[in-house]
């Protein structure tokens, strides 16, 4: 679990805020995209909506692989938030970042006449999806939450300790300043393999990663991290009705297949109505290790 918590605590530190990657890949080219306070959203393909939220420091384009496919099929609404894949800060050089998101998605919602959506969230985009579903259930059908938790912060507490956000605030703070301090600054190649190192396992998805990270704004992936370590929703879980589908990494090097299944389940342990999803030989990238098994998850899950 110790490596769990290196991994998924300190994801993505930004290595450069002067670093520009494309806002358009191949999968989302030439789509008209809306631009909110804290979020923009692009509109792929025709039929019932499905949003897709990524991770921290993570552009929308962690999603494309699967975007042709789904779009055959749903309007997919392909989220990134502001400072991230080279895009302006925008609202989120303040605190208030991922209560920011879910009101801007839920703003968009409403404007486009949208309920009862699918919504599929990679790690902190899984923290923003549940957080949609707590606070706005009407706008939520279902959700695939991909690598995340109710609660980060018990992965950097002792053997034994049950964190709270006040006792974790102090740390997460000196990792906000600490990230947020590398904004301007080019980094070595060294640093930057440092910091992705173990997030993903196949060269590809590492090269992915490393450029990602190089193209987010290190303040808004400081600030985002802060509030991604201080929120709680264990508490909520019981009162989210809507259906999760959880799915989890495991790999040879760790966590592995028997650590990761009861680990998970502890921590959704609350959750009235969810199904897991192991999917092996894969890191916290699920998406990208293992891109086949993660379509056909995503694929049942878009058919329950």
């Amino acid at each position: 679990m110790i490596r769990i918590a290196l991994l998924l605590a300190t994801a993505l530190i930004p290595a450069a805020a002067t670093a520009q990657t494309p806002r358009a890949t191949a999968a989302t080219s030439a789509v008209p995209l809306v631009q909110l306070d804290h979020i923009s959203i692009q509109s792929v393909g025709k039929g019932p909506p499905l949003v897709l939220i990524p991770g921290l420091a993570c552009p929308r384009a962690v999603w494309d692989a699967f975007v042709p496919q789904l779009a055959k099929s749903h309007r997919v609404l392909l989220v990134q938030v502001n400072g991230f894949g080279g895009d302006a800060p925008g609202a989120n050089l303040k605190p208030g970042v991922l209560d920011g998101i879910v009101a801007d998605l839920h703003a968009y919602l409403a404007r486009e006449k949208l309920r009862d959506v699918p919504v599929v969230g990679h790690s902190m985009g899984g923290l923003v999806a549940m957080m949609l579903a707590k606070a706005h259930a009407d706008d939520v059908s279902k959700l695939m939450i991909v690598d995340s938790l109710p609660y980060f912060a018990v992965l950097m507490a002792p053997p034994g300790v049950d964190p709270t956000p006040a006792m974790v605030a102090p740390q997460a703070a000196v990792m906000r300043d600490r990230v947020a301090a590398n904004y301007g600054k080019s980094l070595s190649p060294e640093a930057i393999e440092a910091q992705t190192r173990g997030l993903a396992l196949k060269p590809a998805s590492i090269a992915l990663m490393k450029s990602w990270a190089a193209a987010a704004d290190a303040r808004v992936t400081g600030q985002a991290m802060y509030e991604d370590l201080t929120t709680d929703l264990r508490g909520d879980l019981s009162a989210i009705r809507t259906p999760i589908t959880l799915v989890y990494p495991w790999n040879a090097a760790g966590p592995t297949k028997e650590m990761a299944g009861p680990f998970y389940r502890k921590q959704y342990a609350a959750a009235p109505a969810i199904t897991y999803v192991d999917i092996g030989d894969a890191a916290h990238m699920v998406m990208l290790d293992q891109p086949a098994a993660f379509a056909r998850a995503l694929d049942d899950f878009l058919a329950k």
